[in-house]
């Protein structure tokens, strides 16, 4: 995994508690913590530290995973808003994420390996969002959906219909927005 994610993990939980939060989850989860945006870590280590913050928080993985998403979306269009800037509206820029974001992703962090989606746009109502991956973050896929959702003024709301974690083959998620 590519440390601009240990980064952005790190950014959201010392602003949500505090810098000695992120130290002690670190402590707890035996890392050291030095990571570099572009320097590559191993998928365990991100593990580890939902695993502490889940067990910390009482709380569920996958909720831990979601939270991450949500609160990292706004530190990501910070850091790079031409992602962002040619959007009207969360499902425009979801559907960005292979053709344009992902390959940026992998021009700025060589040797990332986002995640695969696919994508169902046949329904104005509904967006049909697929997701594979093998490290199974769907959890935070959806957060980061809910993330482009909270930027964009534009609430969602998603359901996961399908999961890698009960045997599919693939995620996949309903995507509707939710009328004012």
């Amino acid at each position: 995994m590519k440390g601009i994610v240990f980064n952005l993990l790190e950014e959201v939980v010392s602003t949500a508690y505090g810098d000695a939060a992120w130290d002690r989850m670190l402590d707890a989860a035996d890392l050291d913590g030095a990571y570099t945006s572009l320097g590559s870590y191993s998928d365990e280590e991100i593990f580890a530290l939902v695993k502490v913050a889940s067990q910390t928080l009482s709380l569920p993985e996958a909720d831990v995973l979601r939270w991450f998403g949500r609160q990292a979306m706004p530190l990501l269009a910070k850091r790079y808003p031409a992602f962002f800037a040619t959007h009207d509206d969360a499902r425009s820029f979801l559907l960005t994420l292979n053709n344009i974001i992902h390959p940026e992703v992998r021009k700025l962090y060589p040797g990332a390996r986002p995640p695969v989606f696919d994508f169902d746009t046949s329904s104005t109502d509904l967006l049909a969002i697929g997701y594979n991956s093998s490290r199974r973050l769907c959890a935070l896929a959806e957060g980061f959906m809910h993330g482009a959702a909270d930027y964009y003024g534009q609430p969602l709301n998603v359901a996961q219909v399908q999961c890698m974690h009960h045997g599919a083959d693939r995620c996949i998620f309903h995507v509707h927005p939710l009328l004012p």
